[in-house]
């Protein structure tokens, strides 16, 4: 039985008791440093509490010091690891140190003699059943038994062993031929009695050692199930413990509505769910992870739209009749789990068929480390790169892929709302990454003046043209018009930065987007791509940063949170979470989800101010009424993993299509023959082309040089299809659409394109 918890600085026991208690400071995060726990040894496992008063109920984690390692860092720290959990200790003194590693020493020892015995201190692995404990007592009396049969046969043999060996030596000790008749006889005789007791050993050897096999696989099949159980019950009970204190935390942050504020029915669900940026007081999920210390704080509560009333002088929301429209059977995105992006999946007829293959990617391996090792710090963008590195598309191409979920745009046109209509521009601006989850590899960079058209107006009302305005810094300005009534540009440069373990994407530039009904003008910017584990490991791709989309007319406003992946953090991987508010901050709509699957969206009825997060500042509660999905994730197409995990739209992109511009991606030598598994082709051809415009961007300098001696001004480079202007909702200069491409294609003149292929 544990002793009863002992006063606040109170010295630890002994350690050679059982039980050894007291205060350590454990580290926690890099905002809260190390803070002081109550920590308890016994039986084999250290466990701690954030105070002494809570080992009757909430145990903040165990290690098992069977399998954990003990490490001393300095004079008053010391390190206690297990498999996935690790603890950084510090002890007031040098000497209290001495006294928690001494005891966890000793506890470690006993803890692996219990496991190599089968049994610890507490008797609670014993058999429960009376049969068991009949089965176990009788198997280790005929274990017994064996054992004093082979003890005794070993005791004669070694007494008949003796013998023998003096008859031996007194038969050759003999002179007299007559006495040797006697001596032989006697020798036999003994002979004959050590032949019997071996023999007899023999076989008892034989019958313990049958039994102890049979009995030894019986054993370690119950020895392996009550360490599986007991592993899965510590893994249950900290679970347990965890909720425990979450739901604590929750209770002790909700405030209080007034109850003539809300009636929500007892058989609605009542869901309360933590958006952003509530710190939690439990330090074990949240080790070594940097939170965004200046992020609003709010809890969304769901309501049951039947029974929701409106009163109270401190509650603002939306409008009574605004709350009865919202039916959870009018799906906001009506995707119906569509296995296709083709046309005929969605219902669109259509005279071209598009293709849904594309030859399997070859198995090519590669040093990637010798390839590597001289880029670190250097811009990506100016390294030659082998094509075992792309994939066969062009970030052109990759930019087109934004528009994969036009539908959303496509409904977004058809809202009366400004505030529903961002709901949609921001589940848009999250869909564009979801084509990233697997898609590790890099697109080829784009030639100056190389252009890449999409024209879907059969199938899905628009046409988007993209071309690369800029080599250094390498640039692409992108314009789409749909027959829908919205138009999008956007003017991207990529910036990257190899740093050894990862690899750093920013996008810089703006997009905007606007809706011919109603002139609403929305601008965003993109958030940060990182590659991991880009010298050992598997690759994986993480989003994160914030995208703030602002309605130019209505002053709308969306922030969008996109949480980095932490392992020690509780919340889902690629989480996104927002708000919509209008021009007086007032919150319409809250947005959650993923950026890989899908997003969801829920009108808020009613927010108070009354609450105040544990670290004191101002948090939010907005009671929701029930989500409804924005967007979802199409599915991948069959044997996606051989196909470099491209989409069904992506799986297009890259198809000959007769008419286009000289310049146009598809018409790509190198890229061509990377699609069709010529590999090494294709990075001969990569190289030819890049010297060819390393050789056209040196002839350029020198025109520049041979101006600048003759004192006259020199053109610079200008884009075929696009020019440069002011923008005059953010004040920069970016590359927009002047028009002539569409017209050109339908005359095929392509005079003006250069000639980069």
């Amino acid at each position: 039985m544990s002793e009863p918890p002992r006063e606040a600085g109170s010295p630890p026991l002994p350690p050679s008791t059982d039980t050894h208690r007291g205060w350590l400071h454990k580290w926690t995060n890099y905002l809260k440093g190390y803070q002081r726990r109550w920590f308890v040894l016994s039986n084999g496992l250290l466990s701690y509490y954030r105070t002494q008063a809570e080992m009757g109920h909430t145990c903040r984690g165990t290690i098992n010091l069977a399998t954990a390692h003990i490490d001393v860092e300095d004079s008053c720290t010391f390190v206690l690891s297990d498999s996935g959990r690790t603890y950084h200790l510090k002890a007031s003194s040098e000497v209290e140190r001495q006294r928690w590693v001494t005891a966890l020493e000793l506890a470690k020892s006993k803890a692996i003699r219990m496991m190599n015995n089968q049994s610890d201190d507490s008797g609670d692995e014993e058999p429960t059943s009376q049969s068991d404990k009949s089965e176990l007592h009788a198997t280790l009396r005929t274990l017994a038994n064996k054992l004093d049969d082979l003890s005794q046969c070993n005791d004669l043999i070694a007494k008949h062993g003796a013998a023998l060996q003096r008859s031996l030596s007194e038969l050759e000790s003999l002179r007299l031929p007559a006495e040797s008749g006697e001596k032989i006889k006697a020798v036999n005789e003994r002979a004959t009695l050590f032949r019997i007791t071996s023999n007899a050993m023999i076989n008892a050897c034989r019958d313990f050692l049958d039994l102890a096999e049979t009995h030894s696989r019986k054993w370690q099949r119950a020895l392996q199930y009550e360490r599986e159980q007991r592993t899965r019950l510590e893994e249950t009970i900290e679970q347990l413990a965890k909720q425990h204190n979450s739901l604590e935390r929750a209770c002790r942050g909700a405030p209080t509505l007034p109850s003539s504020s809300t009636e929500v029915s007892s058989t609605s669900k009542a869901r309360v769910r933590r958006i952003k940026g509530e710190t939690s007081d439990e330090d074990e999920e949240t080790e070594y992870f940097d939170a965004m210390e200046n992020a609003p704080e709010f809890i969304t509560v769901t309501t049951d739209p039947t029974r929701h009333r409106r009163t109270g002088s401190n509650i603002s929301g939306t409008s009574s009749d605004q709350t009865e429209t919202w039916n959870l059977d009018d799906h906001a995105f009506d995707c119906q789990h569509q296995a296709s992006f083709s046309a005929e999946s969605r219902g669109v007829k259509s005279n071209r068929k598009r293709r849904t293959q594309i030859p399997d990617k070859p198995n090519y391996s590669l040093n990637l480390w010798s390839i590597m090792k001289n880029c670190i710090g250097k811009e990506l963008s100016k390294i030659p790169m082998p094509v075992n590195f792309n994939e066969p598309l062009s970030m052109l191409q990759r930019l087109t892929e934004d528009l994969e979920y036009h539908e959303l745009l496509d409904k977004a046109a058809r809202c009366d709302s400004p505030a529903e209509q961002m709901c949609y521009v921001a589940a848009f601006s999250v869909s564009s990454y979801s084509t990233t989850t697997h898609r590790t590899a890099k697109p080829f960079n784009p030639l100056l003046g190389e252009t890449f058209e999409l024209d879907r107006r059969e199938e899905s009302g628009f046409r988007s043209l993209c071309e690369q305005v800029s080599h250094h810094p390498p640039a692409a300005a992108h314009h789409v018009y749909s027959k829908h009534g919205w138009t999008l540009w956007q003017e991207i440069t990529i910036a990257s930065k190899f740093r050894g373990k990862y690899l750093s994407i920013m996008p810089l530039g703006t997009i905007h987007l606007q809706f011919n009904c109603g002139g609403n003008h929305y601008v965003w910017r993109k958030v940060t791509s990182t590659v991991h584990n880009i010298i050992v490991g598997k690759l994986w791709i993480d989003q994160s940063g914030e995208i703030e989309i602002i309605n130019s007319k209505t002053k709308d406003k969306c922030q969008l949170k996109f949480s980095p992946y932490s392992y020690f953090s509780r919340e889902c991987a690629r989480k996104v979470t927002g708000m919509v508010t209008d021009s007086e901050s007032k919150a319409s709509y809250v947005l959650s989800g993923t950026w890989d699957e899908k997003m969801e969206f829920a009108k808020v009825v009613e927010s108070s101010q009354d609450g105040t997060s544990c670290e004191g500042k101002q948090k939010t509660v907005y009671q929701t009424l029930p989500p409804k999905v924005l967007w979802r994730k199409y599915p991948l197409p069959d044997n996606a993993e051989n196909m470099y995990y491209f989409s069904e739209l992506a799986l297009t992109l890259n198809e000959l299509e007769s008419g286009t511009a000289p310049t146009d991606s598809r018409l790509r030598p190198d890229q061509r023959l990377m699609e069709n598994g010529e590999w090494e082709e294709a990075n001969v051809e990569k190289q030819r082309l890049e010297e060819k415009q390393r050789a056209v961007r040196r002839s350029r300098e020198a025109e520049v040089a041979t101006a600048a001696e003759e004192g006259r001004e020199h053109e610079p480079y200008q884009p075929v299809w696009f020019e440069k202007k002011e923008d005059p909702i953010t004040g920069e200069e970016v590359y927009v659409y002047k028009g002539g491409y569409w017209e050109c294609k339908e005359t095929q003149d392509w005079k003006t394109c250069p000639d980069i292929f």
